[in-house]
């Protein structure tokens, strides 16, 4: 009798043993349910990141700049001072290479949603095809995303719509740090995160010469790469040392018409911008601020977006932004600082029917008695069949200017 009450209890203790381990395994997976998401001082390291795919001998970065047609390399010799490569962070292959991998890289952002590429596709020239951007949480960006192409070229070196950051190397690492598009608490937090990713403290030691990662590094690698992304390759470039022979009758009318009516004076060169020369379609001289004869498009009469003037605090700045380059445009739309405009043809309608006066207008359009420059179909026509002669489609393919992680 007392072995058989001995097994009873021994089985009714095995029972209860194993009861209490079932409840506590299904408390513990209950918490994990319901415990929050990384808090906002902290900077997970994504599980397990996949390296990037590099080649074993390094893309050339370092000479990109050479690749010009010669009508630019003359333009840029008599320019000197239109490439804003500081002295102190020139273009290395390897530097441009890290650049490449933190560009794209989604341990940039607080919960490794997004990277700058998330913002900056290379089949749109390194812009995101919305009117504003999507952030880490879901929050969208106040303003559209620029294109990052030819930014090197940019006497002023001055960064985003309002020109708000003094140089490249410093707007490389605000985007990281703004709470709607990558949320980084500080920079030691960024740089804590990715000195415990495997692949950067070699790639560190390539660019630099220590594995140490270092917010500094992280903003000159950055901004080595994005002054790599140059874009000289579109027909129109191929079309200068031969007057324009590979255009068509309707694309030679359209580069007239942007010179004869001013567009030119603003998005390229005032020395090469008038009907007969060749235009570089870069921004050298009118880069946006009011320098006395005014550079607002005519948007809005009353601007609810001060631009420039937000930063300046001056009058003469109020709805004034950057103006950016016509290169790639055929595939940077949405237009303008919020992407107010879905193509072409309603940018282009904005300039021929759509300005509106205000005290800051460009002397393109002060003073108009109408409300723009009154193009006819066939010109809104001709001039669209121009500005996708400014297309390059080797940038949108180049490999080295690709998503390494893909």
């Amino acid at each position: 009798m007392t072995k058989t009450i001995s097994k009873r209890n021994l089985a009714y203790l095995v029972a209860g043993v194993a009861i209490i381990l079932l409840n506590t395994i299904s408390c513990k997976k209950e918490n994990n349910r319901n415990e929050p998401g990384p808090g906002p001082g902290e900077h997970p390291v994504p599980n397990n990141p996949s390296a990037p795919n590099l080649p074993g001998t390094l893309y050339d970065y370092v000479g990109t700049r050479n690749n010009m047609p010669p009508y630019m390399q003359a333009f840029m010799n008599a320019n000197p001072t239109l490439d804003n490569t500081p002295a102190g962070n020139p273009i290395t292959n390897a530097g441009a290479t890290l650049g490449r991998v933190l560009f794209y890289d989604k341990s940039l952002s607080l919960n490794n949603t997004k990277s700058c590429g998330s913002c900056h596709h290379q089949d749109k020239a390194f812009t995101d095809g919305v009117a504003r951007s999507e952030g880490f949480e879901g929050k969208v960006t106040r303003r559209n995303s620029m294109p990052v192409v030819n930014l090197r070229f940019f006497r002023l070196a001055t960064m985003f719509w309002d020109m708000r950051a003094k140089d490249l190397e410093t707007q490389t690492l605000m985007p990281i740090q703004d709470h709607i598009e990558m949320g980084m608490p500080s920079l030691a937090a960024l740089e804590t995160k990715l000195a415990g990713i495997s692949y950067y403290p070699p790639l560190f030691k390539a660019a630099f010469g220590s594995e140490a990662v270092t917010s500094d590094k992280i903003a000159r690698a950055l901004s080595q790469f994005l002054r790599s992304i140059v874009s000289f390759n579109s027909r129109y470039d191929q079309g200068v040392a031969t007057q324009f022979s590979n255009f068509t009758p309707a694309e030679k009318n359209g580069l007239r018409l942007l010179q004869v009516d001013f567009c030119t004076e603003c998005h390229s060169d005032l020395s090469t911008s008038q009907p007969g020369q060749t235009s570089s379609f870069l921004i050298v001289d009118n880069t946006g601020l009011n320098t006395g004869i005014g550079s607002n498009n005519g948007l809005e009469s009353n601007y609810t977006d001060k631009g420039i003037g937000e930063i300046t605090n001056k009058p003469a700045d109020q709805g004034t932004f950057k103006i950016p380059s016509l290169r790639n445009v055929a595939l940077t739309a949405p237009y303008m600082h919020d992407g107010r405009f879905a193509t072409l043809e309603d940018a282009i309608e904005h300039y021929s029917t759509g300005i509106k006066q205000n005290p800051n207008i460009g002397i393109q359009f002060s003073g108009m008695q109408n409300e723009g420059l009154l193009f006819s179909a066939k010109d809104k026509s001709d001039i669209i069949a121009f500005l996708k002669t400014l297309t390059d489609q080797s940038l949108v393919t180049d490999p080295k200017y690709a998503d390494p992680f893909k």
